[in-house]
């Protein structure tokens, strides 16, 4: 499969007073055609700012202090990080669209559904013409399940279900027919059935487009059912990647067996659930040890002295502790 995306070695900065404080270090991963890849981590382990310096949406106070973020078109490579604004904007909503985690804030509350559909496709120059625009537009909302869509495109976002508001986001995302779409938490706000329906109905724009999806989430579940690859963030950095299935059945580092560990079972003989003690630590100064240590029931002088590296513990498979690297030793 042809690569689309290659992130290699990100570092993300947030300033703060002046000072420029470490929020991503060192990340890397690509994503093939026609393939869904979950990011996974609790919040402030730096997967959403990883997604959104990927189309270049970052806030002001954020600067990315090294990298490269690669992309191909299928005819030549550009460095999202280098390119010139005006190229960036013609790749971000017609190459890679965003779908954001609350629909009701990404949607402009004063346009119709119609206006803020129809100005991606004016945008892009997707189509011309009123009529044309007009059908684009229904084809779009029936695309996503959207009933008697004709009907819909008038109504401003506050007229529709939050379920609503979030299929006419992934319209949205859809209008360009774009070749990676990055999705942040996209079922966070709705309900379990909602949830269900929304994912069934990415998972089935997927199989027919063959577009490929960049799936941030802190739901294992969703990731069992969707994610063909996962990538375990915490502190900023990657503690764990490999296929899905290998890491639900073999987790290795100790923050991945936490994160399976707490998901709630029908077992009767598990009465509680299992929870990872502490909370996530402020890395406000530089990290000289391994960023789990203080919630680590396995922690060791040396976890204090050094952070461990990325190793690959097999084909696929890579995990960032010392009891890793002792084993292979």
């Amino acid at each position: 499969m042809e690569t689309l995306l290659n992130v290699k070695n990100l570092s993300i900065g947030i300033r703060r007073g002046g000072k420029l404080i470490s929020s991503v270090e060192d990340i890397s991963f690509e994503i093939k055609s026609g393939e869904i890849l979950g990011i996974v981590g609790e919040s402030g382990s730096g997967k959403t700012l990883t997604a959104l310096s990927i189309p270049g949406l970052l806030d002001n106070n954020t600067e990315i202090s090294g990298g490269s973020i690669l992309f191909s078109d299928g005819t030549s490579t550009v460095d999202l990080l280098s390119v010139p604004e005006k190229e960036l904007e013609e790749i971000r909503g017609k190459e890679i669209s965003f779908i954001f985690q609350n629909a009701m804030s990404a949607l402009n509350p004063v346009f119709t559904i119609y206006y803020q559909l129809a100005e991606i496709l004016k945008v892009h120059r997707e189509c011309s013409g009123r009529n044309e625009i007009k059908n684009r537009c229904i084809s779009l909302l029936t695309q996503v399940g959207i009933p008697v869509p004709e009907s819909r495109l008038n109504d401003y976002p506050h007229q529709l279900s939050g379920g609503m508001q979030q299929r006419v986001m992934i319209a949205a995302a859809l209008a360009c027919n774009p070749q990676i779409i990055i999705a942040d938490e996209p079922t966070t706000a709705l309900d379990v059935t909602i949830q269900a329906q929304i994912l069934a109905l990415i998972k089935n724009l997927i199989e027919k487009s063959g577009m490929s999806i960049i799936l941030i989430t802190h739901n294992l579940g969703i990731v069992a059912e969707m994610c063909e690859r996962i990538m375990i963030m915490y502190g900023g950095v990657v503690v764990e990647e490999g296929i899905t299935v290998d890491i639900f059945r073999n987790p290795q580092h100790p923050y991945t067996k936490g994160l399976l560990a707490s998901i709630p079972s029908l077992d009767e003989e598990k009465e509680t659930l299992s929870t990872i003690k502490g909370t996530v630590p402020n890395f406000i100064h530089p990290v000289r040890s391994c960023r789990f240590a203080d919630r680590c029931e396995f922690v060791s002088k040396e976890c204090s002295l050094s952070e461990p590296s990325l190793i690959s513990v097999d084909k696929n498979h890579k995990v960032r502790c010392f009891l890793m690297q002792e084993e292979r030793t």
